[in-house]
């Protein structure tokens, strides 16, 4: 699948036209395209879609999205947008309002007749790699690893930042600032780099459990001193020893659900990846070392591309890759939920 980015200039779509969302822990990124326009350029919303007892909200979700399609389809042109693609994080776990809500939500408001709604990791790797056999960690805050033989799907981690998220932001952030009150303690495993940077960043040590725990966005914090970590990594064995220990984390995950036959690809997506190689160097070895029989490559585009591809591709009756009842639900006009 070919899709033109986001924005680019004289670029149209054969197919009908489309809405894709990605909905993650940064609030909303929006395009419509299709219908012989250009796709458009993508607004965010920089607000995270709330959650509540039946998971997340979808009449918040809604509210930040009507503007924001209305703007960017201008009045009249909403009612042309036929299918709706929308990735969100935690869909999987907590996504059983948004099922059976947003379709009619989206029906009533656009006239959309097809919804499919998709884990983020779903469509980070329809972005990183199409409709082609492999597997992807997607590493921000937390961590997740998808992978597909194009027959169903396979997920490993994405269990948040209490029960899992290995190797993602805020596990690294959590072990620096361990290895920072270690040092602060005089106890073995401690790192004096890590306890100037994390004094630095959040004062006093005593202070920063009160600091820490009462915050709501806990996780993001958390990994908020990821980069402290990367930046002693050199000079540092024992924030080298986090990375490491991350590194391995994640391989073991991509090793979980990347096909065992043929020459699957293997891609990387997320900010956590900006760290640069401090991590990717002791990623790459143990992905090697672990997967000789996978081509690494770099991703295509991040999940707001893969939104986009997945809406074309369903929009023009062409979509490729595999249905699964909890991570990817397509819903038509009529109110029936069907796989792929």
């Amino acid at each position: 699948m070919t899709v033109p980015e986001a924005g680019a200039d004289g670029v149209a779509d054969a197919v009908g036209g489309f809405l894709a969302v990605d909905s993650g822990g940064s609030g909303l990124r929006v395009v419509v395209g299709g219908a012989g326009r250009p796709v458009s350029g993508p607004l965010s919303s920089g607000e995270p879609v709330r959650t509540g007892a039946r998971g997340i909200d979808a009449g918040h979700l809604m509210e930040q999205l009507v503007p924001m399609v209305r703007a960017l389809a201008g009045a009249d042109e909403v009612g042309g947008l036929g299918t709706a693609v929308i990735g969100a994080a935690g869909l999987a776990t907590l996504g059983d309002g948004l099922r059976a809500e947003l379709p009619g939500a989206l029906a009533r408001e656009f006239g959309v007749q097809t919804v499919a709604l998709v884990a983020d990791a779903v469509t980070a790797y329809a972005g990183a790699l199409g409709a082609r056999p492999g597997a992807v960690v997607a590493a921000g805050t937390g961590l997740i690893a998808i992978g597909t033989d194009l027959i169903g799907w396979r997920r490993a981690d994405g269990w948040g930042h209490l029960l899992g998220d290995c190797g993602g932001g805020a596990w690294i952030g959590r072990a620096g600032l361990e290895a920072a009150l270690r040092a602060y303690d005089g106890r073995e495993g401690g790192s004096g780099a890590l306890l100037s940077c994390a004094e630095e960043q959040f004062g006093a040590m005593p202070g920063l459990p009160g600091k820490l725990y009462p915050r709501p966005d806990r996780p993001a914090v958390l990994a908020s001193f990821a980069p402290h970590v990367a930046a002693c990594a050199p000079d540092d064995p024992v924030a080298d020893g986090i990375l490491c220990a991350a590194a391995r984390c994640m391989a073991e995950s991509v090793v979980a659900v990347c096909p065992p036959v043929g020459e699957p690809h293997v891609a990387l997506t997320g900010g956590l990846f900006k760290m640069g190689d401090p991590l990717l160097v002791p990623l790459h070895e143990e992905l090697a070392k672990r997967l000789p029989h996978a081509r690494r490559v770099a991703a295509e585009g991040d999940p707001l591309d893969g939104a986009v591809r997945i809406a074309r591709d369903l929009a023009a009756g062409v979509l490729t890759l595999p249905g699964d009842d909890v991570m990817v639900r397509v819903v038509t006009a009529g109110g029936r939920g069907d796989q792929f």
